[in-house]
């Protein structure tokens, strides 16, 4: 699953210029020009990595980063601050109230790219890998092979990247809307009953004969992957009937 990257930044020929880059990358980006509405789609999606201006309108660029800093969900999201501020005070400023890194405009498109590969390798090395593994399902992203048990599995586009997200997250419950956003796309209009049908489709892939099914269903909230599953399912053992006789 490709990693989502938000831009915060309210130049729109830079904002431009960084989603053209980045999505070069394989990032999905979002770009958002104003400082109070990242504060409100940073509530419902939360990135991979964060690209900051440092001047905003609606809220500053330090007062979101201090925000994020107070979330649980946000605590320990990466962040790279962009500003036309080079004094070293400033500096230090956006990096006290917890930005990870800072760069001064005009700066290195290509720079920018390293370093944000650079932090997603140390931030999120389970998502750079290209392997991903849990319980006797393997899933390799540069193949799009994925295995069970040695048997090579069959899927589908979309049902491989829905298998994607679940290994990158095992044992989270998901709900629909999530798996919409994190599978299809925030740009693409798809009914929630969609996912039903893939993981449908998923499970009916990956499972075969005994073997335990890893996607569970969580009533009311969504699905989650189980990463505790392991062997088959073996039948339990007949009672041994014992016959006693006369010799």
């Amino acid at each position: 699953m490709a990693m989502r990257i938000a831009v915060v930044e309210d130049e729109e020929a830079l904002g431009i210029l960084l989603r053209y880059n980045l999505e070069a990358e394989g990032y999905v980006v979002d770009v958002i020009a104003r400082g109070d509405e990242a504060d409100l789609r940073l509530k419902e999606v939360v990135p991979d990595l964060l690209v900051l201006d440092w001047m905003l309108p609606g809220l500053s660029g330090v007062e979101l980063c201090r925000r994020l800093r107070t979330r649980p969900e946000t605590e320990r999201l990466p962040i790279i601050m962009l500003t036309a501020r080079g004094e070293e005070s400033e500096r230090v400023r956006g990096l006290s109230v917890g930005a990870d890194d800072y760069v001064v405009k005009p700066f290195s498109t290509p720079e920018l790219v390293a370093r944000v590969k650079a932090m997603l390798r140390r931030a999120k090395p389970e998502k750079v890998s290209t392997q991903l593994s849990a319980g006797d399902i393997d899933l390799d992203r540069e193949t799009h092979r994925v295995r069970r048990a040695g048997r090579e599995i069959k899927l589908g586009p979309t049902e491989f990247r829905l298998m994607e997200f679940f290994m990158q997250s095992p044992g989270r419950v998901f709900s629909r809307e999530q798996l919409l956003d994190g599978v299809w796309g925030r740009d693409i209009y798809v009914d929630e009953r969609t996912v039903d049908v893939h993981v449908g489709r998923l499970r009916k892939a990956i499972n075969r004969g005994r073997q335990r099914d890893p996607i569970r269903t969580v009533r009311g909230a969504g699905y989650a992957f189980d990463e505790t599953f392991t062997a088959p399912q073996k039948p339990a053992p007949r009672a041994i009937e014992r016959v006693s006789g006369t010799l």
